[in-house]
């Protein structure tokens, strides 16, 4: 944590804790052959802060998303989630989570052995495995579908 200074409403300088970025992105450059779809973006997205990556159709959106999950590799550019440079790591080795805009689902798996794949495949015990499930699960309003396949869920589960 560093410490800062904003000024308030009576013009007083007063000391402000901020936090280290939880995702950083320095200069992220991302080509395709001769198309550049990623042109140096930087940014940093605080820990707890609810973020929105929005412009139009083709600005190169979902790429630096796939980037930042692992699913691209940048040309150039650094890729921080925490202190941790990530460029070259694959997608299970990152502490981050994509929400494909296509559902990424297994089709031939229940609803609850999607959601704990990814925490299965870090390691993560069978108890706490479980709980996790149930609380996400609930957290979304899926409670009681558990054992449903992905086919047997409308659109808007």
């Amino acid at each position: 944590m560093t410490a800062g200074a904003q000024t308030d409403l009576a013009g007083v300088s007063q000391p402000v804790e901020t936090v280290s970025p939880d995702v950083r992105l320095e200069n992220v450059v991302k080509r395709f052959d001769d198309t550049v779809a990623v042109d140096g973006i930087s940014l940093e997205i605080p820990r707890g802060s609810f973020f929105a990556l929005l412009g139009p159709s083709g600005c190169g959106k979902t790429t630096t998303l796939r980037m930042i999950g692992g699913f691209e590799e940048p040309t150039a550019g650094r890729i921080l989630l925490g202190d941790r440079d990530v460029v070259g790591l694959p997608p299970y080795k990152r502490d981050v989570n994509t929400v494909f805009q296509s559902y990424a689902l297994f089709p031939h798996m229940s609803i609850e052995n999607n959601v704990g794949f990814g925490l299965e495949r870090r390691g993560v015990k069978k108890d706490e495995l479980k709980g996790r499930v149930r609380e996400m699960l609930e957290l979304v309003g899926l409670a009681g579908f558990e054992r449903r396949k992905p086919r047997q869920l409308s659109g808007g589960q």
